[in-house]
């Protein structure tokens, strides 16, 4: 396996925010949503990943609103959230305060009365020759990737978005249900307008081939066991496994980590659901591992409930600012561009013992300055863990000055790190100590 494409210079460090614009303010409008960019910036947030912005079918629709993911025209907005001048505004808005922009991009199925339908054979049709569906979704259709004037029209289509809003990227959704092959072609064709940042919603190996990031959904099971406080050191051991075969991945294919988005959050639960106490200390991992870390829009509230899919449902906002969880996604946002967390880094998995509920790694940038960090979590919901790390850090290797946060985000300068030192962490919390350097 091996990466064909370049991957964007500004990825390095960068952590995405999800934006679902109908539910996000009380217009659920483009130009509503606008008003919130420098406060997310202020965050410290680098990409802004919008969720379907096209028109959504009449037929079949679910809901009174219907899903963004079932499109009725390619090269269009969705007059629910305004005009395509105002999505031009936004962009420009975006970029000028130093956001990238990305759109979530549907290109397995339509709507029902896509304005495609009017070439029945770029459909799949079942047994009685009618347009069909293979996944269960009653408000979509299947397009045919056997049909190549279909696979140079959904091209151009995403070439309209490219050149009429400078977008700088793709989330493309469910898409490993999409050829491999129409990915390669696509990015070929589409990079000769852009360089952009292709995000694939899938967790196979093979397409990192094309992708720059594809989802940790193996990791995202694994962290889901470890709420029930059952058996930990074998799921930790066990979620360790799935870190290590996504390091194993060639140079540039790296992965999304997260602990909630639109479909987590409307058909599994908030955060607080999956995970219970530890919902911080997971969020914090996102960023103090070399991925890609995503937070989904309204987390920094906290956001405490499921979203409905299909019908209005908005984000509960403060009236104070900033909301509540700001400063600590702040803090590890400008953690996770500290050297250490970066992609050219050497990550070495401690042993805290056969029991132990914690997770601990020590990491180390090899570009970039000397950027090192230890980072420990406990994982257990209800006992403290007392752990040491058994010479397992050598003296040259801890060497140096340290920064220590804790789960309270209170930081204290001028740390050194003793090779036999002792720990303790309280249940569900977090310790990194981090370098002055880089």
């Amino acid at each position: 396996m091996s990466i064909r494409f370049k991957g964007v210079n500004w990825l390095n460090g960068a952590s995405i925010y999800e934006v679902n614009v109908r539910q996000y303010t009380p217009e659920g409008t483009l130009k509503a949503f606008e008003k919130h960019l420098p406060r997310i910036r202020k965050m410290g947030v680098d990409i802004l990943w919008f969720m379907p912005l096209t028109p959504i079918s009449m037929k079949n629709r679910k809901g009174s609103l219907g899903s963004y993911y079932a499109a009725s025209n390619y090269m269009d907005i969705n007059p629910e959230f305004g005009s395509t001048e105002d999505f031009k505004q936004l962009v420009h808005a975006a970029h000028a305060l130093g956001f990238k922009v990305i759109i979530d991009w549907v290109a397995n199925h339509t709507g029902w009365d896509h304005i495609w339908t009017q070439h029945p054979d770029w459909y799949l049709k079942d047994e009685q020759g009618n347009f069909t569906e293979t996944h269960g979704w009653e408000d979509v259709i299947d397009l045919n990737y056997q049909n190549q004037d279909m696979q140079t029209a959904m091209i151009h289509a995403m070439k309209y978005w490219i050149g009429m809003f400078d977008i700088d990227g793709f989330r493309c959704d469910m898409a490993h249900l999409v050829p491999l092959s129409f990915w390669q072609k696509a990015r070929t064709d589409l990079e000769q307008l852009k360089q952009l940042l292709w995000l694939g919603e899938c967790d196979d190996d093979s397409y990192s081939d094309v992708f720059d990031i594809t989802y940790a959904w193996r990791w995202m099971h694994d962290s889901e066991k470890l709420r029930y406080n059952e058996d930990l050191p074998a799921h930790i051991q066990h979620m360790t496994g799935t870190l290590q075969h996504y390091k194993s991945l060639p140079a540039g294919a790296e992965k999304l980590l997260f602990t909630g988005n639109h479909d987590e959050n409307s058909w599994n639960g908030t955060a607080y659901e999956k995970y219970a106490d530890l919902a911080l200390p997971l969020a914090a991992f996102t960023f103090l591992y070399p991925a890609v870390p995503l937070i989904y829009g309204g987390q920094e509230i906290p956001n405490t409930k499921r979203l409905s899919f299909f019908d209005k449902d908005q984000l509960d906002w403060p009236a104070s600012d900033p909301p509540a969880l700001a400063p600590f996604y702040e803090s590890v946002i400008s953690l996770h561009r500290h050297p250490a967390f970066g992609f050219n880094t050497v990550l070495h998995w401690l042993d805290t013992g056969p029991n132990s509920t914690i997770l601990a790694y020590f990491i180390q940038a090899t570009e970039g300055g000397n950027g090192k960090a230890l980072v420990m979590l406990n994982l257990s919901q209800q006992q403290s863990q007392l752990f040491n790390l058994a010479g397992q850090l050598p003296k040259e290797t801890i060497t140096g000055i340290y920064t220590h946060m804790d789960q309270r985000m209170r930081q204290q300068e001028n740390q050194k790190i003793q090779p036999d030192q002792q720990w303790v962490l309280p249940p569900a919390s977090f310790s990194v100590y981090y370098s002055k350097e880089g």
